[in-house]
């Protein structure tokens, strides 16, 4: 954030740029959410409940672990490294292939009957290279993005990263939706669940071949620099590091919250019937997507601190009335959602902006990657496992002021935070 040189910017052709990170995003997103929603199918194959073996339940525990809060912190560290060393498009091009080999691999995975023990490893195999390549691809595609924009539109182009996010999320759920209504359940358990991996493996190829067309970022100076070390920016930008951490906790615990978790924090909490709360989360999640450009290009016009304060005051002052405030009420619950994202936007369409500006080059994907990933594993990735505790100890009350205590503690990070809208990005 020191000297800024006056770099035109390297790209020709950024709506190719925008293209190819988005839609390997969307894909990677695609993927690993629909393990999500289809995760009851793959237990009863993988995990049975009637399994003799002791490993079976131990392993669907170290998956579930693995996964959230090991191999994404590792991915955005290796991930961000080669995107440093090598370059971003090497990056993007290897996160894609990972994601699409663990998707087939799913997809493949042989049932307990079958193989017994081999069934859950060959799971918990493909789980930790999903976790590896969506960790890589945060780092790789925001410095991407935000490198490919064109003077003044960083904050626009940063916003594509939660809109093909969402997207991936929300045709994630569509397929799985389908499946389940089309198939019969002997169908869904017998080979209907293993549909959407394969197809996510062939859209990752797609994906590729997107990417495959992108032009590198990295300066020319940057290439035939000596390449950084491992955790070069942790050693030589530790208040960077810990910058990114403190701008992200606040902002991952109210997007897994709002986009994740409510639907299911209501029906807990107030008795909604599942298929409301799933619709109006699934709403509020396009009305999410058609935010983010809104977001990005508001942050490059009246500069990034404006929207992350709307965002952290907003959800400290807000968060607990706006929970509090849910009843059995499809329409409730759509209008808390809908308000939350608002809010939430002034933090996600710009987060990918405002992590690339605080690094210099040489280390931005692996400086971003390492810390951002490991700050979603510790607040965002357990919002769930922390609300459902709550509840099972009889305070659900205190869950919001969870939230709105981390929202708070972003806030006064983002007081301090300087204002980097308005400068040329460093190359």
């Amino acid at each position: 954030m020191t000297s800024m040189r006056t770099e035109t910017p390297p790209t020709r052709r950024p709506v190719r740029q925008l293209l190819a990170a988005s839609v390997g995003n969307a894909v990677e997103w695609y993927d690993w959410y629909a393990y999500t929603f289809l995760a009851t199918y793959i237990a009863g194959q993988v995990f049975p409940e009637s399994a003799d073996n002791s490993l079976v339940p131990l392993l669907s525990t170290f998956a579930v672990f693995a996964v959230g809060f090991f191999m994404r912190p590792v991915g955005g560290l290796l991930m961000g490294a080669i995107a440093d060393r090598r370059g971003r498009r090497a990056a993007l091009t290897v996160t894609i292939l990972l994601m699409g080999g663990s998707s087939l691999l799913v997809g493949l995975t042989p049932t307990y009957a079958a193989a017994g023990v081999l069934a859950p490893v060959v799971l918990v195999v493909a789980r930790l290279l999903q976790g590896l390549s969506v960790g890589g691809e945060f780092a790789a595609s925001t410095t991407f993005l935000v490198e490919s924009a064109g003077p003044g539109r960083r904050g626009l182009f940063s916003s594509f990263q939660y809109v093909s996010t969402t997207a991936g999320q929300l045709v994630a759920s569509g397929v799985a939706a389908l499946l389940v209504n089309t198939l019969s359940e002997e169908r869904m358990n017998g080979w209907g669940w293993r549909v959407p991996f394969v197809l996510g493996a062939v859209l990752s190829l797609v994906g590729f071949w997107i990417r495959q067309g992108a032009q590198e970022t990295r300066s020319a100076e940057q290439q035939k620099a000596p390449r950084p070390g491992l955790f070069e920016a942790l050693r030589r930008h530790p208040r960077e590091s810990l910058l990114i951490c403190g701008i992200t906790a606040g902002g991952t615990i109210a997007y897994y919250t709002w986009t994740s978790y409510l639907p299911t924090y209501a029906e807990l909490n107030t008795g909604l019937d599942k298929a409301d709360a799933l619709l109006a989360g699934t709403i509020s999640l396009a009305f999410f997507a058609l935010l983010q450009p809104l977001g990005g290009l508001l942050s490059d016009r009246f500069g990034r601190r404006p929207l992350l304060l709307f965002f952290g005051v907003g959800f400290a002052l807000l968060s607990v009335p706006l929970l509090h405030s849910l009843r059995d009420s499809f329409a409730v619950l759509l209008l808390v959602q809908c308000a939350g994202m608002i809010l939430l936007t002034g933090f996600t369409s710009i987060s990918a902006a405002v992590n690339a500006e605080i690094f210099p080059p040489r280390v931005r994907a692996a400086g971003i990657g390492f810390p951002y990933s490991l700050t979603v594993a510790l607040f965002g990735g357990t919002a769930p496992y922390v609300g459902t505790l709550f509840k099972d100890l009889g305070h659900a009350g205190l869950f919001p002021w969870y939230v709105a205590a981390l929202c708070l503690l972003s806030s006064l990070v983002y007081l301090r935070l300087p204002e980097t809208a308005h400068k040329e990005l460093e190359r």
